[in-house]
This record gives C-alpha cells, structure tokens and sequence, in this order.
C-alpha cells in the first residue's frame, strides 16, 4: 500500500495504527524518503498508537502527502471494500457492518452497493425480500459497477 493510500484509507479508519510502521518501511523501500518517515518505519507495532499517529501524520506532510476529507475517504473504502469483493478476497460475513450505513454516497454505483449490504449476512431475505443466490448476484454485480467507477481516492 502506497503512503497515499494509506492516508485515504487512515481518514476512514480503516488501517490500524500498529500496522502504519510497516506502511512506512515498505514506502521507504519502494524509494519514498523523509526523516519522520524512517522514524515511524522503526517504531514498534506496541508503541502507543497516538505516536504512531502524530509520526504517520508528519510523514505525510513531509512527504507532501494531505489527509483527505473523511467523506471522500469513507467513499474510497467503500469502493476498495466493492473491489475486494468482487475479487474473492471478502466474504459476505466480513461485508455485514452497520458502519456503511454512515458513508454519504455520491454516485448511483455507491448508493446501489449500500442498498445491498446488511448489517448481518442472514436476514438479507427479511429486509430485501431476496433469495441468497439473487442477493448474492445482485451484490457481485453492484461491487462490479462500483469497482469499475473510480470517482474518488489516490487512483481516481
């Protein structure tokens, strides 16, 4: 993951501060370069994660890197969630999460990946009147839509 993307998707909390240090040694690896940057490389997944975090921050700025909106970056996990399904690398227990429900979309793929998502993978037949197999093609194909329409985040 690029600094870049891992400032979109630390807006939107999806990245774990203990696991920023290694975010910054494969940046430094990858030819990126600032003192801060080399800091946070060395520093522990058990240091307190607000070091991490004060360390992640300068870095960017360092680095020329700014922290995007929340919004736009709850939009980009979004999508990237959209990718990873439709790849095979999410299942659609680890989909069910009443946190979507939050992210103010802005294109008819967003809002149509949303529709679908439950905040549990069992009651999609109560709450959408659909078979599992209907739900789960409708749901492939929305994160197909989504994934094909980069609208926002560091590769749009």
């Amino acid at each position: 993951m690029s600094m870049e993307e891992a400032a979109w998707l630390y807006q939107a909390d999806e990245v774990c501060p203990e696991d920023l240090p290694m975010t910054a040694a494969e940046a430094l690896a990858a030819g990126a370069d600032s003192p801060t940057l080399c800091e946070l490389a060395g520093l522990s997944r058990k240091t307190d994660s607000r070091d991490i975090r004060d360390a992640f921050e300068q870095a960017l700025a360092e680095l020329g890197i700014a922290l995007p909106d929340p919004a736009p970056a709850q939009r980009y996990a979004l999508r990237r969630l959209a990718t990873r399904f439709a790849a095979g690398d999410v299942s659609l227990t680890e989909l069910a999460s009443d946190t979507w429900w939050e992210v103010e979309v802005a294109t008819a793929e967003e809002h149509a990946f949303v529709e679908l998502l439950r905040t549990c993978a069992c009651c999609f037949e109560y709450t959408l009147g659909l078979d599992e197999e209907e739900w789960k093609s409708r749901l492939r194909a929305t994160a197909l839509a989504l994934a094909s329409h980069p609208t926002v985040g560091p590769d749009s």
